[in-house]
């Protein structure tokens, strides 16, 4: 048995000090309760959403978030992970996720593919996420990462343990209500189910934190502005997919811990055959490739010093 925490965090969007406390003290509590393994969600010093703010938020490999995770490691003699937006030597910045141990950090995963408006912030990477610990082999996997079948496919039978994050939105609280409704039920399920069944796919247990709280901000391309909330789902459930703790988003910031055996087993379901988990319906699949077209005019502009505007 090892035992785990997955933290749930309402971040201050953009406010990296804020965020790092924030962290530090929800890290304190996961390694006071005895976690040997402890997650921090995705974006975990700086929130998401779409703020100018953002762009300027960025931080180096080496930098103060780094050293959080590591400082946290080499306290509690644990692992620890999270993904935050960082800007490499080559000038990029990427949605790096980080896993310390006790003598610094043991891997780096970058997320593949950047959702909606993050198009606007970093570009994608290409490793296989597999990170191997001496005792564990950790997969890094984060928010829509979930819901892709390579992902599976990148770490089925390769992982012992499944390190997750997100920073999963809801859709916008827009008049008529008798539209908006059902599909934010629905964006809420997926959320939950996404975390909850990556397991049974892998055939390793997840640990997977997230964001909660309430988040305003411009709608990239549109006269309007975004009113809604983190979807949490800050879960950790065994090999099976079985769900052995969980903080719905109602409960805003704290900290989850269970025991879980760590190990790759076969896995008990397959994966679709198709690109996506799961499906994302009619209002995502259309935001995924508008903000992804703008967000990456965005950040090309932002990159080569350009007055950025929306």
């Amino acid at each position: 048995m090892v035992r785990v925490a997955a933290v749930q965090l309402e971040a201050v969007l953009a406010d990296v000090d804020a965020n790092l406390a924030a962290c530090a003290r929800l890290g304190t509590r996961a390694g006071e309760a005895g976690a040997e393994v402890i997650a921090l969600p995705e974006f975990f010093t700086t929130g998401i959403g779409f703020t100018e703010r953002l762009a300027h938020a960025a931080l180096p490999p080496d930098g103060p978030a780094t050293e959080l995770l590591t400082g946290l490691a080499a306290r509690f003699g644990a692992l620890v992970g999270g993904s935050f937006l960082c800007r490499d030597a080559d000038g990029e910045v990427r949605n790096a996720y980080l896993l310390a141990g006790p003598d610094g950090v043991v891997g780096r995963h970058d997320k593949d593919l950047p959702t909606m408006w993050e198009n606007a912030y970093y570009v994608g990477g290409n490793d296989p996420g597999v990170l191997d610990t001496g005792e564990l082999t950790v997969g890094a996997a984060m928010c829509w990462e979930l819901m892709r079948t390579r992902t599976v496919h990148r770490l089925a039978g390769r992982v012992d343990l499944v390190l997750a994050g997100s920073g999963w939105w809801s859709v916008p609280h827009w008049a008529p209500r008798a539209l908006f409704g059902p599909l934010e039920r629905d964006n809420t399920a997926t959320a939950r189910q996404a975390a909850a069944s990556f397991s049974r796919y892998v055939g390793a247990p997840t640990v997977h934190a997230s964001h909660a709280g309430r988040l305003e901000c411009a709608m990239p391309c549109l006269p309007l502005s975004y009113r809604g909330r983190f979807e949490g789902a800050t879960v950790i459930t065994d090999a099976d997919g079985r769900v052995l703790a969980e903080r719905p988003t109602r409960d805003g910031e704290g900290v989850v811990v269970a025991e879980v055996i760590p190990g790759r087993r076969t896995p008990v379901a397959d994966p679709p055959r198709g690109f996506w988990l799961h499906r994302r319906g009619a209002l995502p699949t259309a935001c995924w490739h508008y903000q992804r077209w703008h967000g990456e005019r965005w950040y090309r502009r932002h990159r080569a010093g350009e007055l950025v505007s929306r």
